[in-house]
């Protein structure tokens, strides 16, 4: 039976801090003001503020935190607040460059005024359509074509009276010849009231039918009239052109007052001199296809070969390249814009430019197909991402790296195989102004401004975010706000003064120490919205802590059966746990199994075995690459602290094997440092350990035990191992001192301390903890480097100075079993 306990037990009203009822002020949540604050997170809400009133280039926001902290909220809510409603962004529009069509011009417009532009161009547009047929149709437009028409024709029939007037009474004639479509005069012999072609004459002059004198007379003079005709003729060409021209000319001047006169509003509103140099080049180029514009939506006709449909070219084609191209629309917008971009690709951010495939299998595009992303659509605002998505995407943070530094962004696709793939657009730049706000976790932080010279130049804020607060009454009545908030906002049951107690309790679990409060919301928003939900299943009018616990407890159920499973497998004795009786170098070590969702406590048992030796501490673990580097630490320690206890004065002459048995995964961590030396300073003394006790902490090579993490879970754990097992009222946990500030146990355990039917003990040194566990003193160093007798220090002095002298001597027994070995056979060969 072991010895009574020479230490105190961990005091009942620290094993669970609780709210004072009384002290909250209010009965249900309905006596409470909405919180509209942001609750926690003054390091980070300041140093966001910060880099929002900083309008120096570089200062964007990189907020570092915990996923579930709330910091997409937070950010929103921050963002919202700040952006003044009066600064409005402009609009942007991509139009076609006529001139070189590769490189679209970008326009700017006030906030509406994109769209406005818009519009007017297709009504300018349709005007063209409708009335410019009209006008190349009306009287008037008939009236100065006649007018041409006429007075060339004058020209011509003078040119050819003129002709006429050098060949008469020659024996000559003009006629007109047909050229294909055209027509030009010649001249050509009159024989009997006939116009007859020289070859005509040539034959009747070899048939004595024509006299040749008179035949040669004819030729001369024709080939004399003939050079002069020539002249006439390119006189005509170039009377031809000249009224071609003028025909252009009425028609140009006749669109060009229609066209003027429909863009004149459009002037007066927008009297930017770029736009008023793109409406000049809509109108040189309308000018230029003024063909196509005249002839476009003409009736289709069959041509001249069966089956072959003819007509002018579509209105859509003629008319597309004087579109618009409104790329940013904010005539709806109340401020500057505040985009969260959850799907952060390449092309959602940044844009892209379209490809369309045409007829002939070929791809096409055009300064229509150039489409905006959240980082243009953010512009003259705030975007905000998650930049580990970001990262994965192909091309994404060069492109925001790039884009921030330059403060200018040039729309283009991204695309990898840019050597194969068709031309694109190069589209005007844009100059950016937008404030860039990125999240991710403290450890991405950290690499990215390491390895990425860039991140500290762009990225020049950090908001760091925080997973707990500091406890007080007004963080608790701040807590209890929220959560009249959430009532209000999800519709659920109001909380009555026990239930908002539960909750802010379980954020004080949750953030692993009695002193914090967890900043965890979302997930707080969600307890609240499940407790609700087992009040309501209950008929309940409000929400009490028994909802609360109900909640918690569904939630624990939903996600521990690799933890019931585990406890199965103790209870049918598959794993060796013992929580009665005494064994030498055998002791219940706590380990913690986190599931991502849920975190769970269960004993290992942990055993040392020692003999005679030289090759120190084993670790089984580490011999079986099964160890991590802390957990090998920890047992490096060990030995630190066996060499500065009982090696002064001797060599420390030991094997040991340390292990963690039936453990067939990863081990890692330092906190059953402590726990193993327990389990050896036992095998060294003889001494037995209780194994109704569990041991958690990590130690030093001084002795002294540190603190751990998930020390509520680790007591739990063996609380139900020893609950299924049967509680004797002397099994219990020893867990680090400095870790009783961390203990917020589940009600269950407390009220079973508190009937004496479990216990928890807490350790600053391991003198202390052996002296629990074996009933035994450990013993002080006495002036003499000696320890009392009987203690446990004593008994593994004792037992160290044996084995080294033991050792000693086996050594000394070989080498003289060797040297008289030597002799016998000197000896034997002498004779």
């Amino acid at each position: 039976m072991p010895a009574k306990k020479t230490l105190p037990e961990v005091p009942l009203d620290k094993l669970r801090w609780r709210v004072d009822l009384a002290s909250l002020g209010f009965d249900t949540t309905d006596d409470l003001e909405p919180h509209a604050e942001i609750i926690g997170q003054n390091r980070g809400v300041e140093a966001f503020r910060f880099g929002m009133g900083m309008e120096k280039k570089g200062y964007n926001i990189f907020v570092t935190g915990q996923p579930g902290s709330g910091r997409l909220a937070t950010v929103r809510k921050l963002l919202t607040e700040r952006a003044d409603k009066s600064e409005v962004p402009c609009d942007l529009c991509y139009v076609n460059n006529f001139k070189y069509p590769g490189q679209p011009i970008l326009l700017r417009f006030s906030a509406g005024g994109g769209n406005r532009f818009k519009k007017e161009m297709h009504d300018f547009i349709e005007t063209v359509k409708r009335e410019v047929p009209q006008l190349f149709e009306s009287e008037e437009y008939i009236s100065r074509k006649n007018q041409i028409a006429e007075a060339h024709e004058k020209k011509v029939m003078s040119f050819y009276k003129s002709i006429e007037d050098k060949v008469k009474d020659t024996g000559l004639v003009v006629v007109k010849m047909q050229m294909g479509p055209f027509q030009r005069p010649d001249v050509v012999p009159l024989v009997d009231g006939e116009p007859k072609r020289m070859i005509q004459i040539e034959e009747m002059v070899e048939n004595g039918r024509f006299p040749q004198e008179e035949y040669e007379r004819l030729r001369d003079k024709r080939l004399e009239v003939k050079e002069e005709i020539d002249h006439i003729v390119q006189d005509l060409k170039s009377l031809q052109k000249e009224m071609v021209k003028r025909h252009e000319e009425v028609d140009r001047l006749m669109f060009m007052t229609l066209a003027q006169d429909a863009l004149k509003p459009m002037r007066e509103v927008f009297p930017d001199a770029k736009v008023q140099k793109y409406l000049d080049s809509v109108l040189d180029n309308m000018v230029e296809e003024l063909d196509a514009i005249k002839s476009s939506g003409t009736p289709a006709q069959q041509g001249p070969i069966p089956g072959m449909i003819i007509g002018g070219p579509s209105p859509e084609v003629v008319f597309h390249p004087y579109k618009v191209n409104l790329l940013v629309d904010n005539a709806e917008s109340e401020g500057p814009p505040v985009i969260v971009e959850s799907y952060p690709t390449y092309r959602n951010l940044f844009g892209s430019v379209e490809r369309v495939m045409d007829r002939s299998g070929g791809w096409r595009t055009d300064f229509s197909k150039i489409k905006a992303g959240s980082f243009v659509k953010a512009n003259g605002g705030y975007l905000v991402i998650n930049l580990m998505d970001a990262i994965f995407e192909p091309g994404v943070w060069q492109t925001l790296k790039r884009s921030l530094k330059t403060e200018k962004i040039e729309i283009e696709t991204y695309d990898p195989y840019y050597f194969i793939s068709a031309t694109g657009l190069k589209p005007e730049p844009i100059d950016m102004d937008v404030k860039v706000v990125v999240l991710g976790n403290p450890y991405l932080y950290h690499v990215l401004r390491q390895y990425d010279e860039d991140v500290p130049k762009i990225f020049k804020v950090r908001a760091d975010y925080e997973t707990s607060m500091d406890k007080s009454d007004e963080t608790v009545h701040q807590v209890a706000r929220f959560i009249k908030t959430e009532v209000d906002k999800e519709g659920l049951l109001r909380f009555d003064a026990s239930g908002v107690a539960a909750i802010v309790e379980e954020a004080v679990r949750w953030a692993g120490r009695q002193e914090k409060i967890s900043t965890a919301f979302p997930v707080l928003a969600d307890m609240l919205a499940e407790a609700s939900f087992h009040a309501r299943q209950a008929e309940a009018e409000s929400v009490a802590a028994e909802h609360v616990n109900q909640a918690l407890e569904a939630r624990k159920y939903r996600s521990n059966q690799i933890e019931q499973r585990i406890q199965e497998m103790i209870d049918r004795g598959s794993l060796f746990v013992d929580t009665d009786g005494e064994a030498v170098g055998q002791i219940n070590g706590l380990a913690v199994y986190s599931m991502g969702d849920f975190m769970f406590g269960k004993p290992s048992r942990i055993t040392a075995v020692t003999s005679l030796g030289k090759e120190g501490i084993i670790n089984i673990e580490r011999e079986s690459d099964m160890s991590g580097p802390i957990h090998n630490k920890g047992m490096l320690i060990l030995a630190g602290y066996l060499r500065s206890r009982f090696a002064q004065d001797k060599p420390l002459s030991l094997t040991a094997s340390i292990a963690f048995e039936q453990a067939y995964g990863g081990i890692d961590g330092d906190s059953a440092s402590s726990t193993e030396l327990y389990a050896l300073l036992s095998s060294l003394s003889g001494k037995p350990l209780r194994q109704d006790v569990a041991v958690t902490g990590s130690v030093n090579q001084k002795g002294e035990v540190q603190p751990i993490g998930g020390v509520n879970e680790k007591i739990e754990g063996f609380y139900l191992c020893c609950k299924r097992a049967g509680l004797t009222g002397r099994q219990g946990v020893m867990i680090p001192e400095p870790n009783v500030r961390d203990l917020m146990l589940r009600d269950e355990v407390v009220e079973a301390v508190a009937a004496k039917r479990f216990h928890i003990w807490s350790v600053k040194t391991i003198d202390q903890g052996i002296e629990i566990l074996t009933g035994v003193k450990a013993g002080k160093r006495k002036a003499d480097g000696s320890y009392p007798k009987g203690s446990i220090n004593q008994r593994v002095d004792a037992k160290l100075r044996e084995m080294a002298e033991q050792l000693m001597a086996f050594g000394k027994d070989n080498e003289n079993n060797g040297k008289s070995g030597k002799t016998a056979k000197r000896k034997s060969g002498s004779k």
